[in-house]
């Protein structure tokens, strides 16, 4: 539990000098951008917490190479609404966690974003966070100011750092700007909606759908118990399982695709469609993982490939109760399962050993964040190269000591 010593710098120098004297006097630092997921990872102990919000504004944007610049402390909000007004946006459309860990929506900084490789539903279409990322400036644990990649995506030869430190959860270096590629806002948004399937036939319809010609940008299921959560109140008063799929474009395109997939997958029910205000709030609700919030049940993040899903999921659920929103064709699993003294880790880790993935107990009182592995644990080649990464970004271990993996 950090301390609550907070410290604001202002730019990268002042950063670089904060940094320096911590590694000289081995004072262990906490990480942060809005904090919106500070509570993501083992409980740290640390003297002082270094929040980037300071650093904060847009330094680049051309809209027509579809390229902007922000300091890391930049609201996403802010990056979004500057973006939507050129008719463009960040196509990963990353999840807001702050709702699901108690915090409030639409805080995270784009540094943040970056730092944790957080993507949404779209993902499945265009990639992770670290794939639109194309340059960074950071400073290290020794205090050292640096910088990887520039304004166009490029093949490289040795180690990408903006990969390497996207995903590393402020563990390497501090990120003071990013550069990312944008893309064109949708004109038109529609969504395909089959109510009441079990978790293995949505899969395969979410699948069956991913593989088409028809340029899905967006494949989910959630089963009832969550469903019935949801704001729209048209799908969650059904009381039944939704199984969504996205089609994005130009207006034409959109409605001739939609028709030709509700052909495809007429055997599987009736499909109703949502028009676009519908569709944005929707897929808009799934960002924020309203379904998930309001609980303090203990929520994992499982990834696996899409057609082990439905057996991961059922899995779980033999050994205990769990409601499950799959995402990215099924290949992502956000799992809610009921308080224990280990939030179920021995039986999850199990499972996922068994069926291939890796799973992220993002949800969890500090008692339980203190007692298990939160993130997934590594492979021991894996295990010896991050420890290296580790030695060499902060050897003197003061960045979010311990938060991803004990002793890192």
């Amino acid at each position: 539990m950090a301390t609550s010593t907070s410290l604001r710098p202002i730019d990268e120098r002042e950063l670089v000098r904060v940094i320096t004297e911590a590694a000289e006097s081995a004072t262990p630092l906490e990480i942060a951008g809005a904090g919106s997921k500070r509570i993501v990872g083992h409980p740290m102990q640390t003297s002082a917490t270094i929040s980037t919000r300071a650093m904060r504004g847009i330094t680049l944007y051309e809209p027509t190479e579809m390229v902007m610049s922000a300091r890391a402390g930049t609201p996403v909000a802010q990056i979004e609404m500057e973006l939507a007004d050129r008719g463009q946006m960040l196509a990963f459309e990353p999840a807001d966690l702050g709702p699901l860990l108690g915090e409030d929506a639409a805080q995270a900084t784009i540094g943040g974003v970056f730092a944790t490789n957080t993507s949404g539903s779209r993902r499945v279409a265009v990639g992770g966070a670290r794939d639109h990322l194309l340059g960074v400036r950071a400073v290290n644990g020794r205090g050292e100011a640096f910088k990887s990649g520039g304004r166009v995506m490029k093949n490289v030869t040795g180690y990408d750092l903006c990969r390497g430190l996207s995903g590393s959860w402020g563990t390497l270096a501090v990120m003071t700007e990013v550069t990312f590629k944008v893309l064109p806002r949708p004109e038109e948004t529609t969504t395909l909606v089959i109510l009441g399937l079990d978790d293995e036939i949505a899969v395969e319809v979410l699948c069956t759908a991913m593989s088409s010609p028809y340029e899905v940008s967006g494949a989910v299921h959630l089963q009832a118990p969550l469903a019935s959560r949801l704001e729209h109140s048209a799908l969650g008063a059904q009381g039944r399982s939704v199984t969504a799929l996205r089609l994005e474009n130009f207006a034409k395109s959109v409605a001739y695709r939609g028709s030709r997939l509700k052909d495809e997958l007429k055997a599987y029910g009736a499909i109703e469609d949502l028009d676009a205000a519908n569709s944005l709030a929707f897929w808009g609700e799934l960002r924020r993982l309203s379904v998930l919030a309001d609980s303090e049940r203990p929520v994992w993040r499982v990834s696996t490939t899409p057609t082990a899903g439905p057996k991961v999921v059922a899995a779980i659920a033999a050994d205990m109760e769990c409601h499950a929103f799959y995402d990215w064709s099924g290949g992502l699993i956000w799992a809610e399962v009921l308080p224990a003294s280990d939030a179920g880790a021995a039986d999850i880790r199990r499972v996922v050993a068994t069926h291939g993935g890796h799973a992220t107990l993002v949800r969890a009182t500090p008692e339980v964040r203190s007692a298990v592995e939160v993130f997934q644990p590594m492979a021991v080649g894996v295990d010896v190269l991050s420890r290296r990464l580790k030695a060499a970004f902060d050897p003197a271990g003061i960045l979010n000591p311990g938060r991803m993996y004990r002793g890192m």
